[in-house]
């Protein structure tokens, strides 16, 4: 790399051989994961009997209220994606008869949480929803919702949008996740702590929507509440590149550095230092008349995670104690009965010593329960087996451009997959000693993203660093749970809360 580009990257407060290694990443691509079978029930997939379920969600509130517990939220960027039909409607010539999306919107207005702000956003200008409806005006309808002028929907993040209808209130995201968290979130100190990654731009509106909220909340329930936010850090951006890998220069002459997708939060994630960590995307909530199962298999994922890291813990001390011989072939048990891990095939001929070193290094690891749906079509990462270098197995979550479909045995076990992941993990990123993991050394830098986009009408590439709940948690304990689907209703559009899973 020569000096000019090097003093251009320092400038900008990024490290060179961070940055030369992206450039040949780019250069070079991400290599295929090699899949040996997809995880299904039975393999990989574990389904939890009523008995267990029970057993799970009655042991968590007791282990819960001595540990540190914390809801983990991604909460950044802004919800524009969700109106992008309304958003080309407003550019067209008004015509609903050529918009299907937006004729569903209006003709189910008064559906919408937001239906009343709305409603008193169009009054502050001199009109209403229902004179825009009499006088077919539905561009001012949609122009109040998405712009500054009227709610400014298009440009703020989803926690901050109207979700669900209430008899006396309408309810965020951001407020749906601060009562989910009285439900399965109560850690030490009877609190409830969630922390949101959130956009710089966004933080003080969150904190002011929260604001508004918390008091009655904590009242109601009778909890304490800690909510913290963070921002994905500038430092995990990653540098953009023309189409032949040369590095993006912006007209001002400065080098075009873009943010790394969700795996950039990994840095976030690694700054909370707790015994338990709940991650759940900020558009997956439910009306409280929904909530019930998705508490108890919350908490039931939680409880297997307890249940399973006590047993690797006392595997882990006793390989340290005077009956070290006796806790390794109780850490091989764990291993293989607990965590379902698969051991390389010449396992058996290794020596004593070899195995408790080998079993040693896979169970001090941090460990995470994810909760996977039957597949129904929705894009999103699906578990699989993956080969890992040792000759032992894993499990992992993959998504479609880490998986070779050319090659007709990674297809094969891609179309047999029956689950997909839904972004619903518990995570113990704590040590048998009480110390926290260090998440980035568990982390499969080979399984980034490069993806194609455009700046100022120039083609460029950008590159994603491992996705969080992907390659960024490769080197992680990971045991998969099947869970209902109704604990599964993400809104990519508006239009998906008329979906009767977001209606009171």
């Amino acid at each position: 790399m020569d000096s000019v580009l090097t003093e251009k990257i320092l400038a900008q407060g990024m490290n060179p051989e961070t940055v030369a290694q992206q450039i040949e990443n780019f250069k070079n691509g991400f290599p295929f994961l090699k899949i040996t079978a997809p995880a299904t029930p039975g393999d990989g997939i574990q389904i939890l009997s009523d008995s267990e379920l029970a057993q799970f969600t009655d042991s968590y509130p007791g282990k819960a209220s001595r540990i540190d517990v914390v809801k983990f939220v991604p909460a950044s960027g802004a919800a524009s994606r969700m109106f992008k039909d309304l958003f080309s409607f407003l550019d067209g010539d008004g015509d609903l008869e050529k918009s299907s999306f937006t004729k569903k919107f209006i003709q189910n207005l008064s559906k919408f949480a937001f239906y009343s702000d709305l409603n008193s956003a169009l009054e502050a200008q001199g009109s209403s929803i229902q004179s825009c409806l009499d006088s077919k005006d539905y561009k001012k309808i949609v122009a109040a919702l998405l712009s500054e002028e009227g709610l400014g929907y298009g440009n703020l993040p989803k926690g901050l949008l109207r979700f669900h209808k209430y008899p006396s209130e309408n309810r965020t995201p951001a407020q749906e996740h601060l009562v989910e968290g009285v439900q399965y979130g109560l850690g030490k100190g009877n609190t409830v702590k969630i922390h949101f990654t959130v956009s710089p731009e966004h933080e003080e509106k969150f904190k002011a929507e929260i604001g508004k909220v918390l008091p009655s909340l904590k009242s109601s329930s009778r909890v304490e509440f800690e909510v913290s936010y963070s921002h994905q850090k500038k430092s995990t951006d990653t540098i953009a590149v023309t189409m032949d890998n040369t590095p993006f220069g912006e007209d001002d002459g400065s080098l075009l550095f873009r943010p790394a997708g969700h795996g950039a939060l990994l840095d976030n994630l690694n700054d909370i230092k707790a015994d338990l960590i709940f991650i759940k995307n900020i558009d997956n909530v439910v009306p409280d008349r929904l909530k019930e199962t998705t508490k108890n298999y919350k908490m039931a994922i939680a409880g297997l995670l307890l249940e399973v890291q006590e047993k690797v813990f006392q595997a882990l001390r006793g390989m340290e104690s005077e009956y070290r011989e006796t806790y390794a072939e109780m850490a091989e048990k764990v291993f293989k009965e607990d965590l379902k891990g698969k051991l390389p095939s010449d396992f058996g001929s290794k020596s004593k010593e070899e195995k408790a070193a080998f079993l040693k290094t896979k169970l001090n690891r941090p460990i995470r329960v994810c909760g996977m749906v039957k597949n129904t079509g929705e894009p999103g990462g699906g578990p699989f087996w993956i080969q890992e270098s040792d000759g032992s197995q894993s499990l992992q979550i993959l998504e479609t451009a880490q998986i070779d479909l050319n090659d007709p045995d990674s297809k094969k076990h891609f179309q047999a997959s029956t689950h997909f992941n839904p972004v619903d993990l518990v995570c113990g990123t704590k040590d048998y000693k009480g110390n926290s993991f260090d998440l980035m050394q568990f982390r499969d830098m080979q399984t980034g993203f490069i993806t194609e986009k455009s700046k100022s009408g120039r083609d460029l590439k950008a590159l994603e660093l491992p996705g969080l709940w992907n390659g960024a948690m490769a080197g992680w304990n990971t045991l998969f749970v099947e869970v209902p689907l109704i604990t599964f209703n993400p809104v990519k559009t508006v239009n998906d809360l008329l979906r009767e899973e977001h209606q009171g």
